[in-house]
């Protein structure tokens, strides 16, 4: 109960970072357990293992992260709306950024998915941080 009181009074950014590497673990986990294993496409396995880490991102996020008062009804859609943006946008520039490197540089051994998974996720981070904290649960 220390550990988590002390946790809460540190920087929101922190804290989402925190939820984050739970997060990724599920999201991350899922995503590779999908494609190497299961033989599903990079966007299928994508938005699973997104979907999956984002059920637990939200409740999380909304009473650890941001401690957040907002009502369930309205945070959750504004969540998948910020969610299902920042997918796409980060996971279509991932994809697009590791094409490019894997065409401009013929050592890179790491499989191009991977490379996109890799990058989307980088962007990913940053973009659903600015929108959880701006949008889903901004302080009223």
């Amino acid at each position: 109960m220390v550990l988590l009181a002390y946790l809460k009074q540190i920087n929101p950014f922190f804290r989402f970072l925190l939820v984050g590497v739970v997060n990724t673990l599920i999201g991350l986990s899922s995503i590779f357990i999908m494609m190497h294993l299961l033989g599903i496409n990079y966007w299928g396995s994508t938005f699973t293992g997104n979907t999956l880490g984002a059920i637990f991102s939200y409740f999380l996020n909304r009473s650890f992260t941001f401690q957040s008062k907002a009502s369930i009804s309205t945070s959750s859609v504004q969540f998948v709306i910020v969610i299902v943006s920042c997918y796409m946008f980060s996971y279509y520039t991932g994809d697009l950024i590791a094409r490019h490197i894997h065409q401009a540089i013929e050592l890179i051994t790491l499989d191009k998915r991977d490379l996109a998974v890799f990058i989307g996720t980088g962007i990913y981070t940053i973009t659903n941080y600015v929108g959880q904290k701006l949008i889903v649960f901004r302080k009223l």
